[in-house]
């Protein structure tokens, strides 16, 4: 029998009591302090970053979806990436440089790849209905803009707020991060948000003694 079994025989007797002094004792008889090796376990630097990093990933995306919006319509979309998942972004990044002529995605693909994770928002393409009092996208009106294949204002406008909010995360929890076209590109490339999605920004985020993103080549 192992320390953590006796401990756990010892919580569920009833010839036990728990003392003052935080000693178990048999009724009449010392058998000495045992710690509780399952609440009070070693967590590795590398466990305790990677769970700093997840979290504070999915506090961006919260931070994205209550982000302030035109009209309060919400058209933004959010996902975590970690793994053989972040990956293949980082492949489709390294392809993308070679057919767009690009070489920074590459540059960028070797960061997404050495990153803990990477937090994709991207943002739907609709109209808010502001029609003629607006004409920000540089149409007449709302329906001219989505006949002629053309982007409302407010999508890329709510993508930047949503993007701004979601890395003063990151920062506030210093968390090393970036936020990179290439792989909102890559994103939309993998249809990662699903089709609707016409805008995205990848923020890959890391946790280390120097920042990846900087003294970039």
């Amino acid at each position: 029998m192992d320390v953590d079994d006796e401990i756990m025989q010892i919580f569920y007797s009833p010839d036990f009591f728990h003392d003052t002094r935080c000693q178990w004792k048999r009724r009449g008889e010392n058998i000495g302090l045992i710690y509780r090796r399952r609440k009070y376990m070693i967590i590795t630097s590398q466990q305790a970053e990677m769970d700093t990093v997840i979290a504070t990933a999915k506090a961006m995306c919260a931070a994205a979806r209550t982000a302030p919006k035109a009209k309060g319509m919400d058209f933004v979309r959010t996902a975590i990436l970690t793994g053989s998942d972040k990956d293949a972004l980082a492949d489709k990044m390294d392809r993308l440089a070679d057919q767009l002529g690009m070489g920074f995605f590459h540059r960028d693909a070797g960061n997404v790849r050495n990153s803990m994770a990477i937090v994709v928002i991207g943002q739907e393409n609709a109209v808010r209905g502001l029609n003629e009092g607006c004409r920000f996208c540089g149409f007449e009106n709302c329906k001219a803009c989505m006949e002629a294949g053309g982007s409302c204002a407010y999508t890329g406008v709510d993508l930047g707020i949503a993007v701004g909010s979601a890395v003063s995360i990151a920062a506030e929890n210093r968390v090393d991060n970036r936020i990179m076209f290439s792989a909102g590109r890559a994103a939309m490339e993998l249809n990662i948000l699903g089709e609707e999605v016409t805008q995205a920004f990848g923020i890959p985020l890391n946790a280390s003694g120097k920042s990846l993103y900087f003294d970039r080549k």
